[in-house]
């Protein structure tokens, strides 16, 4: 299964998203942030950086987000993780994976692991 996930705001958030790269088995990774996560987010796992401005409007932001999705997955599935960023962020993303179409399944790294939600 392919991870998508939101690289934002929130203290402690990037270690739960790198936590969850690391122990989860995944097909492909793909993490979504703006410049400032971009420069400054590293991982020994290897993931396709997707840039967006999270300052756009909610519509905005999803159109980008979908567009700049279309045609990145290869099963019609994908587990994504919330567990950075604000709810407006978390609208947009969670909108343009269902528009594109795409299922979701929610993830988290917990203390006895991955686990689906």
């Amino acid at each position: 299964m392919e991870l998508v996930a939101l690289l934002s705001k929130g203290e402690g958030t990037w270690a739960q998203v790198s936590g969850l790269m690391k122990y989860g088995e995944w097909d492909k990774i793909f993490i979504i942030g703006d410049s400032f996560a971009k420069d400054n987010f590293k991982h020994e796992k290897e993931f396709e950086f997707i840039k967006v401005d999270f300052s756009q409007k909610l519509k905005d932001l999803r159109d980008d987000l979908s567009k700049k999705l279309k045609g990145k997955f290869q099963d019609l599935e994908v587990a994504v993780t919330i567990a950075s960023g604000d709810g407006k962020e978390h609208m947009a993303l969670i909108s343009a994976l269902i528009n594109l179409p795409v299922g979701i399944r929610f993830a988290a790294l917990t203390k006895e692991g991955v686990i689906d939600l």
